[in-house]
This record gives C-alpha cells, structure tokens and sequence, in this order.
C-alpha cells in the first residue's frame, strides 16, 4: 500500500465517508476510487488536486512528499503554478492561470454549493 493509497484512505475515514461516498463526491466510479484507496492505480495529477481539495489537505500531504496536512502559504506561493485553477481548466481559450480574486469566487461557490446540497464539513 503507497502513502498516497494510505493517506486517502485515512482521510475520507477521518470525513466519516464511505468508499461509495467519496467517489460520488469525486465523480469518479467506485471501482476507480477503490482501486486508488487499494493502491492497485495510481491517480492522474489533476485527481490529485481534486481529492487534496475535496479532504482540505495538501497535494504533498497526500502524496506523501510532506507530513503537514495543509500547506504553508510559503509552500503554497511555490505551488501556485502546478495547482491553481487556469483558463485551460475550463476549457477558455485563454492562457495564464486565473486570478486570486476568481479562484476566491469559484471556492466561494463551492462552499456555497457544499451548504446548499447539504454536503459534510470537513470537521464534522
């Protein structure tokens, strides 16, 4: 079992989810999610980002490159170009990676989103 496989899996027991649960949360079938908490695949980049969002913690924290569950803002000013959301993301033409006040916006509504759907907190 990798650190990754062993840090999701810890995680989504921590959020008092299900497999089931957790891949619905992820979009993802069950089967792929199982298979990543099994570590029988390893996941892309990108699901990486999704889940580290999705359990409040650091790509680096689940991939096991760091033990610090969230990253410092230092470490976070380092990461900006490998993980903040970019035009490409959306499927914009455009080029460059959104601006801080934007990626404020899209949590702001996925935080509202979560509440609406009455979707767990992190903490609960």
């Amino acid at each position: 079992m990798s650190v990754l496989s062993q840090r999701i899996e810890s995680e989504r027991k921590l959020a008092g989810w299900t497999k089931t649960e957790t891949a619905k949360k992820l979009n993802l079938p069950l089967t792929t999610y199982a298979n990543y908490e099994y570590g029988n695949r390893e996941p892309d980049s990108a699901t990486i980002t999704t889940m580290s969002t999705l359990f409040g913690v650091s790509n680096d924290y689940l991939m096991g490159k760091s033990n610090n569950r969230n990253s410092s803002s230092e470490t976070q000013k380092k990461e900006t170009h490998s993980t903040e959301l970019n035009y490409e993301d959306l499927g914009l033409p455009y080029k460059g990676v959104i601006s801080e006040d934007l990626n404020d916006t899209f949590r702001l509504l996925a935080q509202q989103y979560a509440e609406k759907h009455n979707l767990p907190k992190k903490d609960q």
